[in-house]
């Protein structure tokens, strides 16, 4: 008889604290789901157009993001001419290295990337990389012991501890890459094989990178300072981090970062003001185009006023099927307002890319969606000026021409199937 009262008064015990851990894990779970309170709750008006002194002022003024001049921005079109840019930035190091990325994954361009970091820590170059705990998963740690032997400063950021349970959620998608103070890499593209050639099949990913020079190079050197304060709590100072730099060229570029716990509205408030100054054209060029209600209204409402709208977005082809399938769930509107919608045929589309009129661009980590704008930290440059936003406009036709429009009659007749599917996944809107 005690033998069973003990049995079931254990096994009570069990079950209680069975349910107390599931509520916990349920609870966990939601809080990680949910994202923080909206600070923006409706569109920006049209005040002025992206022509206007006015639009520069108030982008630098609202986005926290400050204006530098004197800029020169070099764009590397695919993994052929992005990989071996960086590499050369990397072998030509004297002090610094600093590297931050959400992707970093096994084969052959991780490798190259390992042992170039190693070669320069080994000669006395303060190597530094930071990668996506989540993002860098399918990672080899041969490739991790290549660059720590060497001397290489290797972190994870935001590792799963218990204690950080709550903040899971909240990536870095931030690619960045700093050498000596004095160059800077940003744009779509991850240290993977992924990237690897010129886009022509679907084993090549089409992307774009950024080279900047000029005094715009320091807010990089910043960006890559906080998050590795975060990782390690070392702060990085000194004429090493932040040497003077000349004017090199005649741009003006801002990077707006966006952060959490704080911080993530600065990236949607400037997206959605460049869209509310647009004027004559908007481009955009998403690898995962899931905008929420205020930024399909901001979209909609520059269609009221007569503006041009072309979106491009992948295909079938891309990494992630149910950001694509949610996507398309909002299309209807879009189309029905005569919004183009095109779908990158050869391969993997993931630039991320924003023209206004023939004067502004923006591009960097941050996709048109809410887990970019509202659950990762990223880091996109804005630059002002017609010679460059015509280089973008002109690297935006020639992805147009490999894709095919998207008609609203086509997004009517999806099979009932597909409906379906696509209006489940619109619910996970919030975490794509």
């Amino acid at each position: 008889m005690r033998s069973g009262s003990r049995f079931r008064s254990s096994l009570k015990g069990f079950t209680y604290l069975a349910v107390a851990v599931a509520v916990s894990l349920v609870t966990l779970l939601g809080i990680n789901l949910t994202p923080e309170p909206r600070v923006l709750r409706t569109t920006v008006p049209h005040r002025f157009d992206a022509s206007d002194p006015q639009f520069a002022k108030s982008m630098s003024s609202y986005s926290q993001g400050q204006m530098s001049n004197a800029n020169a921005v070099q764009t590397l079109v695919n993994g052929d001419e992005i990989f071996p840019s960086m590499l050369e930035a990397i072998g030509a190091a004297r002090t610094t290295i600093d590297m931050e990325t959400y992707i970093y994954w096994s084969g052959s361009v991780g490798y190259e990337f390992a042992t170039a970091l190693a070669a320069k820590a080994r000669e006395g170059v303060e190597v530094r990389v930071l990668v996506d705990w989540v993002g860098s998963l399918p990672f080899d740690e041969d490739l991790i012991r290549i660059m720590t032997t060497a001397g290489v400063s290797f972190e994870r950021y935001r590792p799963l501890h218990w204690y950080t349970l709550d903040r899971v959620n909240n990536r870095t998608h931030r690619k960045l890459l700093i050498v000596d103070g004095q160059v800077a890499f940003t744009g779509g593209v991850g240290i993977a094989d992924n990237w690897r050639g010129k886009a022509r099949n679907p084993n090549e990913w089409r992307d774009t990178h950024y080279q900047i020079k000029g005094p715009a190079v320091s807010a990089f050197q910043a960006a890559f300072a906080e998050n590795w304060l975060e990782a390690t709590g070392e702060t990085l100072q000194g004429e090493k981090f932040y040497p003077i730099l000349d004017p090199v060229g005649v741009l003006s570029a801002q990077l707006i970062l966006s952060s959490q716990p704080n911080g993530s509205e600065n990236m949607e408030l400037m997206m959605l003001a460049a869209i509310a100054a647009a004027k004559d054209h908007l481009r955009i060029g998403m690898a995962y185009f899931v905008p929420d209600d205020i930024a399909l209204a901001q979209i909609l409402d520059a269609r009221k006023r007569g503006v041009s709208v072309d979106v491009i977005v992948p295909n079938s082809l891309t990494d992630v099927p149910v950001v694509r399938k949610s996507s398309r769930y909002f299309w209807g509107d879009l189309l029905r307002a005569g919004v183009r919608i095109f779908e990158f045929q050869p391969t993997m589309y993931h630039p991320k890319l924003l023209i206004v009129d023939d004067v502004w661009s923006s591009f960097g980590s941050a996709n048109l969606d809410e887990r970019s704008l509202r659950l990762n930290d990223e880091a996109t440059l804005n630059v002002y000026g017609d010679d460059f936003a015509k280089t973008q406009i002109d690297l935006f036709n020639q992805d147009l021409a490999r894709s095919r429009q998207v008609s609203l009659d086509e997004w009517e007749a999806r099979p009932l199937r597909e409906k379906i599917t696509d209006w489940v996944a619109s619910r996970l809107r919030s975490q794509l």
